[in-house]
């Protein structure tokens, strides 16, 4: 496996007592999978997600990622990890408005230590496996929302993750175009063996991924597949 979520419980402060966001959870992705996650607004999709990318550290349970358990690592150590390991895809790209497509991925080299000039090459390949190579000198006010989020992917891998996080990748795209960045997702997935987590509301994607597990008030249940 590589993410592995075992017995996780999260709470936050409410009031004098405490409100439980997940509940014991536990939950494995294989390599070269995609699992979606899916439930109501506020059911605790959101927090599943912070948690396996170990931006929030739960109340209790063990979060492994591709075989390296972060229980008691310290916040250098987490950086490091996430850095190396972990590729996360927000809602929203959030791209530098001055930065061309390809100076985004070559910014990740950048926070790694290592000269984004010589990440120049690895940004085109990615920029070129999401489709995107003749629009890498182009700024985001140039790219339709369906680039933007596929220079989000893209810079997402730029530093070969062994899991990816993906949290609602099609809300602000119509039906088409959010067709073909889950399609991208899942080629991605299978091609660079990530271990995939799709947070999104729309069922009608869950016909491209390996496993689903829907998250209630906090619980985990993954359905039998027929």
């Amino acid at each position: 496996m590589s993410l592995h979520l075992a017995h996780i419980t999260l709470t936050y402060p409410d009031g004098d007592s405490r409100l439980t966001a997940l509940d014991e959870v536990t939950l494995d992705v294989p390599k070269g999978s995609i699992t979606a996650v899916v439930g109501p607004s506020g059911s605790g999709k959101s927090s599943l997600l912070a948690v396996a990318a170990t931006l929030i550290t739960p109340d209790s349970g063990q979060v492994v990622i591709d075989g390296v358990d972060t229980t008691g690592l310290k916040r250098t150590e987490l950086t490091t990890l996430r850095r190396h390991r972990i590729g996360i895809v927000f809602q929203q790209p959030n791209l530098l408005p001055s930065l061309t497509a390809a100076e985004q991925l070559q910014v990740m080299a950048h926070l790694d230590g290592r000269p984004p000039r010589a990440a120049r090459p690895r940004a085109l390949e990615l920029l070129d496996a999401v489709g995107l190579a003749d629009q890498a000198d182009r700024r985001p006010n140039q790219l339709s929302g369906g680039q933007r989020q596929r220079v989000n992917i893209a810079r997402a891998l730029m530093n070969d993750p062994t899991v990816l996080l993906i949290d609602e990748p099609t809300s602000a795209l119509d039906h088409e175009r959010g067709a073909a960045i889950i399609d991208l997702i899942t080629e991605l997935t299978h091609r660079r063996a990530t271990a995939t987590v799709l947070v999104t509301h729309d069922r009608t994607h869950l016909r491209a991924v390996d496993q689903v597990a829907e998250v209630h008030d906090g619980r985990l249940q993954v359905p039998a597949r027929t």
